[in-house]
């Protein structure tokens, strides 16, 4: 079964969004007002099979040059069945991010599924800084 893919914000199901998130090694604990200050802030798209959302992932840009895929998730119980790689597709080819040159991700388990796509590890990992708030 094919899903609908979709970044019409008013459709996303916010709490599905924080209670994958809040259990999520990369967003634990992530409140309900912080999810939905990250939408209102991202270029979000929401996978559904029917009325239900079963994913969600969110972009970070300038609709330019940048964009930042972050918290790309589909509920367990629809993995292995082909999801992952239809929403990953659309994500990267929907019409608003054409123009962007540079697309980041970070992911502790999934580098097989990006790597389809053509994400890489980092051609110059010196060149790359981050700041970490604890």
């Amino acid at each position: 079964m094919m899903i609908e893919i979709s970044t019409d914000k008013t459709r996303l199901q916010i709490n599905t969004i924080q209670n994958f998130l809040t259990t999520s090694y990369w967003a634990k604990g992530r409140t309900i007002d912080e999810v939905r200050k990250t939408i209102e802030n991202s270029f979000c798209f929401g996978a559904y099979l029917g009325e239900k959302q079963i994913g969600f992932a969110r972009v970070v840009t300038d609709y330019t040059v940048f964009a930042y895929l972050m918290d790309v998730f589909i509920l367990p119980e629809y993995r292995s069945q082909g999801y992952s790689k239809q929403f990953i597709k659309t994500i990267n080819t929907t019409s608003e991010l054409q123009s962007c040159k540079i697309w980041m991700l970070k992911t502790a388990d999934a580098h097989g599924l990006y790597k389809q796509f053509g994400y890489t590890e980092l051609e110059c990992p010196e060149k790359v800084m981050e700041r970490l708030i604890k």
